[in-house]
């Protein structure tokens, strides 16, 4: 099995189990009925009021949990930081209706937390994007050449460990076990650069990993302090917290999977469905920087970092400029990519057309925040999945993206975001 997957590719190459900060719009196909829904819906929007597009945005998420066998999806959307709707669909668990006061997993959410104190340092002069990873960890591969800048936009050339088949397997047959950034960065580096530094882009989460361990020898601190006091707080996060264990704030909203069929050797003709909400996540990303939220903090995220609130209009602009677009090809070995209007990486942030946005998913859990500068438009969404989700293999695809591309269409259909290519 490839178990390298390109941001445009088709979800069968992906590992085992979802990448965690993926990243990825791909597998973001619109249902037929959320596409004719969404445009006639477009076509009425200048003179529909509130209530009218509240009500429209739960009608596309109601549409995307039918047609996607969704278990459960909360949703929150706001225009100039006044909200349009916040719903919560379906079940936590069986008999458990979801709530909008759930806590989730953030993923990938939380490296635009990390690029954003990144950029805060850049501003305070502690550090530039041109400083080399050797002035401080000078014994990882290429430390001499790989900088800052590199690492936050996945153009370093450094392996993921995610496509790693030893950390796959070792993953897989215990999701409980928690992993220290010292076994990540083993797993990564026991394979040979993927290309270049700078010279291609990659996605790997082998970048952020390093990343936070050089952010908290900047800032003096742990990870999670500097991000709490630099970045959670001044942005009004107050249910955005990270954890060294699996636990999640109460109310939870459960997560389900299938992708541990293949390593349980179950056939594709026995129903197989676990509980994942307490899969241990510390191999998303930097310790410090592995959270758990709710949808209030995603959107109030959306409008914050798309806004650069807490940066200079310059820090900004290189945060979430087109810098890469047309930039990278596909390379065998590497989640390698040309940079699309679809789908371009800024530094911790994807872009898509004019939208700012993180879409993880992982461990049963996917969500999309994304913001549009232009019309300050924030949406949030939160899925978990139903039994039929997922295919014979275990796999399926981040739905909460699909309704998100729906609601943004419908809402700002002068600047919705871009089709696939």
């Amino acid at each position: 099995m490839n178990l390298v997957r390109r941001p445009d590719a088709g979800r069968r190459n992906l590992p085992r189990f979802r990448i965690a900060a993926c990243l990825l719009l791909a597998g973001a196909v619109l249902p037929l009925t959320l596409l004719r829904f969404s445009g006639a819906a477009a076509g009425t929007r200048p003179a529909a009021p509130q209530r009218d597009r509240a009500a429209a945005v739960v009608a596309i998420t109601r549409q995307a949990m039918k047609a996607d066998h969704l278990m459960a999806v909360i949703v929150r959307v706001t225009i100039d930081g006044r909200p349009v709707v916040t719903q919560a669909l379906g079940e936590s668990m069986t008999g458990v209706p979801a709530t909008t006061s759930m806590h989730f997993r953030n993923g990938a959410v939380a490296i635009s937390y990390m690029s954003t104190l990144l950029m805060e340092y850049v501003d305070e002069h502690k550090v530039s994007l041109g400083d080399k990873v050797a002035r401080w960890l000078p014994d990882l591969p290429d430390a001499r050449v790989v900088t800052l800048k590199m690492l936050a936009n996945m153009t370093s050339g450094y392996p993921d460990y995610v496509t790693d088949p030893a950390f796959d397997k070792a993953y897989l047959e215990n999701p409980f076990q928690s992993f220290t950034a010292r076994q990540l960065l083993g797993y990564a580096f026991s394979r040979p650069m993927s290309f270049r530094p700078g010279t291609n882009w990659g996605y790997a989460h082998t970048n952020y990993v390093i990343l936070g361990e050089i952010l908290q020898k900047v800032g003096g601190a742990p990870l999670a302090e500097l991000l709490n006091q630099k970045v959670l707080r001044p942005l009004g996060l107050t249910q955005t917290v990270a954890s060294a264990t699996a636990s999640i704030p109460s109310p939870v909203l459960h997560a389900f999977d299938s992708e541990r069929r293949e390593t349980l050797q179950i056939p594709p003709g026995i129903p197989f469905y676990e509980e994942s909400t307490y899969w241990n996540p510390s191999w998303t990303l930097a310790p410090g920087a592995v959270e758990t939220t709710d949808i209030y903090d995603m959107t109030r995220t959306a409008e914050g970092i798309g806004r650069g609130e807490l940066l200079t209009r310059r820090s900004y602009e290189l945060q979430t400029g087109p810098h890469l677009l047309g930039f990278g090809s596909s390379l065998p070995g590497c989640s390698c990519a040309k940079q699309t209007p679809y789908y371009n990486y800024g530094l911790g942030i994807v872009r898509s057309g004019q939208w700012l946005l993180q879409n993880p998913m992982f461990n049963g859990y996917g969500a999309t925040e994304a913001y549009l500068p232009s019309e300050k438009i924030a949406i949030a969404v939160a899925v978990t999945f139903g039994p039929q989700a997922f295919d014979a293999d275990g796999d399926t695809t981040n739905a909460s993206t699909a309704i998100f591309r729906a609601i943004g269409t419908y809402l700002a259909p002068k600047s919705p975001p871009p089709a696939r290519p």
